[in-house]
């Protein structure tokens, strides 16, 4: 299935997280609370928006697509999987880093929508966790789920 957008971007995941949210009824305000779970998980979500948890405290490979319907996916090429819900209230759909600025903006029709949340070869990290192959893809479509599952968990190297 083509995407309706996408864009490839590389993102310092300083903290280990950035941000997909409705920047206006966000306020592009980010949760400060995080527990142990949200770190296992590699995904927390808040009123308008979606953090995402990559691996590495550095710049990482992510790919952001955007669907009109869920583009499915195949089980065996990541290591790990989460979905969550993200309701866009003013019609803006936007990547942020987490100590960064705006990367990339995407005009949506307002409503609710699914995150996935792909991340691959977690397992080929550097001894320090600077360098790697990982790699993350997020897949965005409208959807009325509003909870958040994780569908395969990575458990080797959780920080």
């Amino acid at each position: 299935m083509k995407p309706i957008h996408h864009c490839k971007l590389r993102i310092f995941a300083d903290y280990r997280q950035f941000y997909l949210w409705d920047p206006v009824a966000s306020e592009r305000l980010a949760p400060t609370e995080w527990t142990d779970d949200d770190v296992h998980r590699r995904i927390k979500i808040a009123d308008h928006v979606v953090v995402i948890c990559p691996e590495r405290n550095m710049e990482v490979p992510v790919h952001i697509r955007l669907f009109d319907k869920d583009p499915g996916f195949t089980l065996g090429q990541w290591d790990h999987i989460a979905e969550a819900p993200l309701l866009i209230q003013s019609g803006i759909l936007e990547v942020h880093e987490c100590t960064g600025s705006d990367l990339a903006a995407f005009s949506v029709a307002p409503g609710q929508y699914r995150i996935r949340s792909m991340h691959c070869s977690l397992g080929q990290l550097s001894e320090d966790g600077l360098e790697g192959e990982d790699h993350y893809q997020v897949d965005i479509w409208p959807s009325q789920t509003k909870t958040m599952i994780i569908i395969k968990q990575w458990e080797e190297g959780n920080w």
